[in-house]
């Protein structure tokens, strides 16, 4: 499936002239702040009582003028800032294929990437990164071993381990390879023929690998599905318009965005779908924004896909990418999107003492008052759907919370989190050789014994607290044995039957053979139109 164009892919470098040492401008307005800022800038690099080195000056007096436009999308990065930001979106980097964290001191692996040189080396959740070509890590922060283990493809790079309950170091040569991230961790069919695909993030390959996944699944029989979009925070808008036409048909809207009149542009599907009438539910959280919204609310639009969970991030806007000298970059806001029906769902934020923060507050229990309140807006059959902040869901299911003992366990837990994980993962490598199937359950013995170690391991848990809540203990003990065992599907179908909005999504595909019935099923004012293939 060929991929659309974005609107933007750089910045023009427009050459200004110059004239006895200023610049020529159009209006004596802006010639006069420029004076202004030249005027400043010189008197502070002259006589500030500190020497501010030059470059530094430039880059503080950027950050000032972007930290103005009050705008928290909009970022300058320097250049080791956008190599990371290149790497989050393209889902690549050349390395060993592990994700580290500091833990007590210790360098430790918390997760390993399928199909990478630590994965077939059997580097496991849990170890400790001890020596890399004969250099010790002791003191090493993070970012020093990452850098260490990084390199061009095909270099190698050798490393010792220490693994909890082995009394030597287990030593491995890596030879570094392109890793991969994936957007889509793994695939797995229910029972039914539902097939259930998440989609973690935008980035260059989403597409691609939910393909793969949808391809996988028709093999095997898949009857319906459920995308899983909650807690995506989006990426590129390609991805997007990629992701919505492998369902919706060939000459529908997926959006139009709008900024200064040589912005304005419209996005239409360019292909005829791979998914054209499967029925098809779209899971959405409030960790949903951009790119996911997007997608559902275009799929919402045209009555293509039944949306279920809670309302969605609320992140309408478009920026652009400019490469800049010296390898810096900024990513700047350019425009707004708008769903196929003309709704926005741009909720509007502040950034405060480096958090989001909204301006109005939000309704938390998403009462059908509160929708009512927004602006109505009508999909390709007639059905209401809101505009405001967010994609409002066609089923509002909200996740279970915590009990009150739960609560306070995870409270209990969370000063000293990175001890409890690394000790839980340490004892599930050593539970794997007592699991003989995906339904093993977690015994008392198993509680006890991870009670034992996280207290040995000074997590601040009181028996009292840790005997009343053995559910959210149980739940993180056959989660993370799981993992280790079997992977990440079966952790997740471990995890579906505690899931209220994955429950209703289930209920609703078993109860409708047509994305028609689905509709019905929910009385919507108006059926939606027959799906053209």
């Amino acid at each position: 499936m060929s991929r659309m164009r974005t609107a933007v892919v750089g910045a023009l470098l427009i050459a200004v002239p110059l004239v006895a040492g200023g610049f020529v401008w159009q209006n004596r307005e802006a010639r006069d702040g420029a004076m202004l800022f030249d005027q400043v800038l010189r008197r502070v690099s002259e006589r500030f009582v500190d020497t501010v080195d030059a470059t530094a000056l430039y880059e503080k007096a950027a950050r000032g003028l972007i930290t103005q436009l009050n705008d928290p999308y909009t970022v300058l990065y320097t250049p080791k800032e956008f190599a990371a930001f290149t790497q989050g979106t393209n889902g690549r980097y050349a390395g060993v294929g592990m994700q580290i964290e500091d833990i007590k001191g210790n360098i430790t692996v918390v997760k390993v990437f399928p199909n990478s040189p630590a994965a077939a080396a059997n580097v496991a959740e849990g170890d400790r990164i001890a020596v890399i070509d004969s250099v010790s890590t002791r003191g090493w922060i993070v970012d020093s071993v990452s850098a260490k283990l990084k390199g061009e493809p095909g270099t190698r790079v050798r490393v010792r381990f220490v693994r909890p309950g082995v009394p030597e170091m287990i030593s491995a040569t890596f030879t570094r390879a392109t890793i991969h991230i994936p957007a889509v961790p793994f695939v797995t069919m229910l029972e039914g023929g539902i097939g259930y695909i998440p989609v973690q993030g935008f980035n260059e390959t989403s597409s691609a690998e939910t393909i793969r996944g949808i391809q996988q699944l028709q093999r095997e029989g898949m009857k319906s599905l459920i995308l899983d979009l909650r807690g995506n925070p989006g990426g590129i808008l390609d991805e997007a318009f990629v992701m919505s036409n492998l369902f919706l048909p060939k000459g529908k809207e997926i959006l139009t965005y709008r900024g200064r009149a040589e912005m304005n542009q419209q996005f239409i599907a360019q292909e005829d779908p791979m998914v054209p009438t499967m029925p098809l539910v779209v899971l959405v959280d409030d960790g949903s924004a951009s790119a996911s919204e997007i997608v559902a609310g275009a799929l919402q639009d045209h009555d293509r896909a039944l949306i279920v969970g809670t309302t969605s991030y609320g992140k309408g806007l478009v920026q652009s990418l400019f490469r800049l000298d010296g390898g810096y970059a900024m990513k700047m806001t350019t425009a707004k999107w708008f769903t196929p029906s003309g709704r926005s769902i741009q909720r509007p934020r502040k950034f405060v003492n480096g958090r989001f923060v909204e301006e109005e507050a939000p309704d938390s229990m998403e009462t059908d008052s509160a929708h009512k309140a927004r602006p109505a807006f009508r999909s390709d059959a007639g059905r209401v759907i809101y505009g405001g902040g967010g994609i409002a869901p066609d089923i509002m299911v909200r996740p279970d919370t915590l009990t009150t003992l739960e609560q306070k366990a995870a409270r209990q837990l969370a000063p000293k989190g990175q001890e409890a994980f690394s000790t839980l993962s340490q004892f599930a490598e050593e539970l794997r050789p007592q699991v003989k199937s995906t339904g093993f359950v977690v015994t008392p013995a198993w509680r006890e014994e991870y009670y034992r170690r996280i207290v040995a391991a000074k997590v601040p848990v009181d028996s009292a607290t840790y005997f009343a809540a053995p559910g959210y203990f149980d739940r993180l003990i056959g989660n993370r044995v799981a993992r280790a065992v079997y992977g990440d599907s079966t952790v997740a179908k471990r995890q579906f039957g505690e899931d209220p909005q994955m429950q209703k999504a289930i209920e609703m595909l078993r109860r409708g053979s047509t994305q028609s019935a689905l509709f019905a099923m929910i009385g919507s004012s108006k059926q939606p139109a027959p799906q053209r293939p």
